[in-house]
Order: C-alpha cells, then structure tokens, then sequence
C-alpha cells in the first residue's frame, strides 16, 4: 500500500509549507477546476509579496480575486486577465506586476519545468512585444523565440478523484492547466471531490501519478461557480 497523503484540511496541508514570497502554480481555467478551498487556506496564511502563475486570475471575489482583495499577489504569471477588475485597477496603478505569456506557451512553460526541460523555442509571440529582450534564432527558415520554463515553490491543483497515495483523475474540461501545474514543483497539494483507497482507480486512467503529488485535500462540495450563464432566448 502506498503512503496516505491526506490532510485533515486544506490550512493544515499548506500550514508548514505557505510562506511569503513564494511562488505558487495554480490549476484552473477561469473558475473551471480551480482548487477554491486552498486558495482560501492561501488566504487565511497571510501569506504576503507571492508570484502566482495561473492561466487567468479568477474575477471579482472568488478564485484568484480573493488573493488580490488582501494584496497578497505581488506578481502574475497569466495568460487571460480579463474579467477581473480589482486585477485591472492594480496593474494599471503599478502595484501588481504582470509577466504576459500566450496560453499555448504557457501550458508548454508549465510542462517542460515538470520535465526538466529548461527552455524552448516557439513561433508564438515572435516580431511582439512577447518576445523583446528575449533570444529569438532562425531554425528551417522560420522565426523562434526562446521561453524559459517556469517552475514553483508549491502547486495547487484541482481534481475529481484521488486515492490516498495522491493519484489523481480529473474530469473532463476541469482537467485543463492542473496537470502541468501538478508536476512543476516539488510540493503538490491537489483539491478533491472524492477520495478512495489505492487501488480502486483503474491504473489506465490516472492522469497524475501519485509520485508527483505530496498531500490530497477533500474538498466534497466546491461552489464551481459559472463565470458567465448565457441562455437561449425563450422560442416564440
């Protein structure tokens, strides 16, 4: 049997771990499978000056917004800001840095630092403001620009199973940046709706080893709030 790797809460899965100035990888696409009841215990840390990177930076009082209210976030590392207007205010007032990085460079930054790939070469952002005071080099007649990997102090991933030895499936699109954001640090807590014993996951299925995974986290009944609910005018 593996290593039980679950926590009582997620305050004391990060209780030793969260300090001030840390940098922290967060899963999630806009409020889709973000790990809601860690980045609440971030929050009641206190922790203070950290460097997030997370595809976008939740809205206005949820997700990602609840670290921004207390002034927690020194600097983002984020691909899609743009639903968050307190994120809006402090940017344009020059107290959050903001490092801008293409979705797609950004999924690849987060998997070659789990990989242990230092950097790469892209086409994305050549000949932009992207790619100044960075290296770019001709390779078969096309334009690159060099991206160095990202890798974090802690993750904190979203998933929808796990066993007590931390490996972890996720559910359809909630599945999006969690996987790369799960191996590219040292230390992953990883936020569940469901937990089982080792062995009752189909080994075919896991999507995040165990081996990547630190402490799991019962979260049974998260918000999953819907960003924007649009609906079908009513037929006539």
């Amino acid at each position: 049997m593996g290593m039980n790797k679950v926590a009582a809460s997620a305050t004391e899965a990060l209780a030793d771990k969260i300090r001030d100035g840390m940098t922290l990888a967060v899963g999630g696409f806009g409020l889709c499978g973000i790990p809601e009841a860690l980045i609440e215990a971030v929050r009641a840390s206190g922790a203070k000056d950290l460097t997030v990177i997370s595809n976008n930076a939740g809205v206005d009082g949820f997700g990602l917004g609840r670290l921004l209210e207390t002034r927690q976030v020194r600097k983002m590392i984020s691909s899609y800001v743009g639903e968050n207007k307190e994120f809006e205010r402090q940017f344009l007032s020059g107290e959050l840095e903001l490092e801008f990085t293409p979705q797609g460079t950004l999924a690849e930054k987060l998997r070659a630092g789990g990989a242990g790939i230092p950097a790469f070469f892209t086409k994305t952002g050549f000949g932009t403001v992207i790619a100044e005071g960075k290296e770019t080099r001709v390779i078969d007649g096309e334009n690159y620009v060099l991206e160095h990997s990202l890798k974090a102090d802690i993750s904190l991933v979203k998933a929808w199973k796990a066993d007590t030895s931390g490996n972890l499936i996720y559910r359809l699109t909630a599945r999006n940046f969690n996987p790369e954001c799960a191996t590219a640090s040292k230390f992953t807590v990883a936020e569940v709706e469901e937990i089982v014993e080792v062995g009752a996951l189909d080994p075919n299925f896991i999507h995040t080893p165990g081996i990547y995974v630190q402490r799991v986290v019962l979260n049974a009944n998260p918000e999953k709030r819907i960003e924007k609910r649009t609906l079908a005018a009513t037929a006539q």
